[in-house]
């Protein structure tokens, strides 16, 4: 690591010592050749397609920079372009992981925004050298796309780092504040000034919890905390002067100037920010916690057609014995009908959400085709009838497999693809999979016991668990969805069973459905 920073640190000083540019231009050039590689280098995963062919998409671009500094071609876009054109593949590198990992945990999607980021960075800055016409000056092109190699690449690193080391409960608060302002930002420069107003605000908010969050981190030893903490608090300083010249240049309130901005906020977010925080966490890079699961998944996909899932054969209930997943203590009307489904009848009441019902609304245009997840928008008590099959042989890489099948008025409401399996932690799950087009989503539930109620959530109870919901598709094996739900099962006093479900997206809720179970 230390041959690799020293190479590009003196690559950056023999550009600096030869470029033809005034001195301030120098403040991207030193990210662009120093800074991103380097905090790359943090954050990529060995192995994988990226850090491959790293070296063969990096050198071109690196020394395309170094051309347009020296030479000043006056073909100089092309180089730009090739620079632009490996910030492109560095996006694609942050969307990749994306693809394969989903929204797992907050640290890691904050690096993945930063690797999408640092596109745009290089669009403007290829905007700026090409004299592309961009509705702004020049110079504020370029300032643009130094805010998108700083603001936008190095602090959602920082922050993600941070994060593998301590992670609070406000940290995922803050972190998508300063996760959505580059881009408000850019809004508001373009569109209105109360809008860059905001997104200056957002940063405020945002910075001041995460230099909270940085002096309460541990870390391994003190040069580190004393250059990550002086890194974001140098940010803290920047922004109230970035305030200022916002009331100033869109309201009049006060007198910083550009000039000045370029200077004092662009030289203290260079050497202080950038420097101390690229030292900071070279000293110690912290890994990433976030491991793949590796539960089996149904290969089952597209549109579940009834008749080829069958197989000779029909299970009474969705578990054999409840036993299996160490439920013993809840109520035994909850384990039979668990074990004995077909002897029960199940009636449903669903409540969409009142914000999210313009999107069921346009949804079951698709459901109804699919046949998946197909419920009505209406809150009136529905009885859901079905069957329990066997599913056919070779059909499925999991264990036991039984396909619940679920109809409101003769239309098929769910066709769920029932099976558990067990972790590496020796825990069991229930592992269901519902068939969609090209992709499977997969559900997988813990079973908690609650005295004789019984509870399946997809919410992990501890970081080892497997619990989630998930698409599978030729993009990726275990996308993370920003869903989840919980299912409660309890017995009322003259002997029949209610169940309520509720979802979340984004851990906002959208639909609850109440089930009523009784005895067939």
């Amino acid at each position: 690591m230390c041959k690799f920073v020293l190479i590009h640190f003196l690559l950056f000083m023999f550009i600096a010592i030869f470029s033809k540019d005034p001195w301030p231009f120098l403040l991207l050039t030193i990210a662009q050749i120093v800074y991103v590689p380097i905090a790359l280098r943090f954050v990529m995963k060995r192995g994988d397609w990226f850090s491959k062919y790293y070296f063969h998409l990096a050198i071109p671009a690196y020394v395309s920079i170094a051309l347009i500094q020296i030479l000043a071609p006056d073909w100089a876009a092309v180089p730009a372009f090739i620079y632009f054109a490996f910030t492109v593949c560095i996006a694609l590198y942050g969307l990749s992981r994306f693809l394969h990992n989903g929204i797992t945990r907050i640290e890691e999607l904050s690096i993945i925004f930063g690797l999408l980021y640092i596109a745009l960075g290089g669009g403007w800055y290829f905007a700026y050298v090409a004299d592309i016409d961009t509705g702004f000056t020049p110079l504020l092109t370029w300032l643009t796309g130094i805010h998108f190699h700083y603001s936008a690449f190095l602090l959602p690193i920082f922050i993600g780092l941070l994060g593998r080391l301590y992670k609070p409960r406000s940290y995922s608060f803050f972190t998508i504040m300063l996760l959505a302002a580059p881009m408000v930002v850019a809004i508001g420069i373009t569109f209105s000034r109360w809008i860059e107003l905001f997104s200056v605000l957002l940063y405020i908010v945002g910075l001041a919890g995460m230099i909270g969050i940085a002096w309460q981190t541990s870390f391994p030893n003190r040069m580190q905390k004393w250059l990550v903490v002086t890194s974001f608090s140098s940010l803290g300083l920047t922004i109230l002067f970035s305030l200022l010249y916002v009331l100033g240049n869109g309201f009049g309130l006060t007198s910083i100037t550009i000039d000045f901005m370029l200077r004092f906020h662009g030289v203290l977010n260079c050497i202080v920010f950038a420097l101390f925080g690229i030292i900071g966490w070279s000293l110690s890079i912290p890994t990433s916690i976030y491991k793949e699961p590796s539960f089996p998944i149904s290969r089952v996909r597209g549109k579940p057609r009834v008749e080829q899932l069958g197989a000779p054969g029909r299970h009474r209930g969705l578990v054999d014995d409840m036993r299996l997943y160490g439920i013993k203590k809840v109520s035994p009307r909850i384990i039979d009908f668990y074990e004995n489904t077909i002897d029960y009848r199940l009636f449903a009441t669903i409540h969409w959400h009142r914000w999210f019902k313009p999107f069921a609304f346009l949804y079951s245009f698709i459901s109804r085709i699919t046949e998946q997840i197909n419920l009505p928008l209406h809150r009136h008590e529905v009885e859901m009838t079905g069957d329990i099959i066997t599913l056919a042989p070779d059909l499925d890489d999991r264990e036991n497999v039984r396909a619940w099948i679920r109809k409101v008025d003769k239309q098929y409401a769910f066709v769920a693809l029932y099976s558990s399996h067990h972790s590496n932690e020796g825990r069991n799950f229930m592992n269901i999979a519902l068939p969609l087009p090209f992709s499977t989503m997969t559900g997988v539930l813990e079973l908690i016991e609650q005295g004789d109620d019984l509870q399946l959530t997809s919410r992990k109870t501890d970081p080892t668990s497997d619990a989630g919901i998930y698409l599978t598709s030729k993009l990726g094996r275990y996308f993370k969805l920003p869903l989840e739900e919980n299912f409660v099962v309890w017995e009322e006093t003259n002997g029949s069973l209610l169940a309520k479900h509720k979802m979340w997206i984004f851990s906002v809720p959208f639909l609850t459905i109440d089930y009523r179970i009784r005895k067939a």
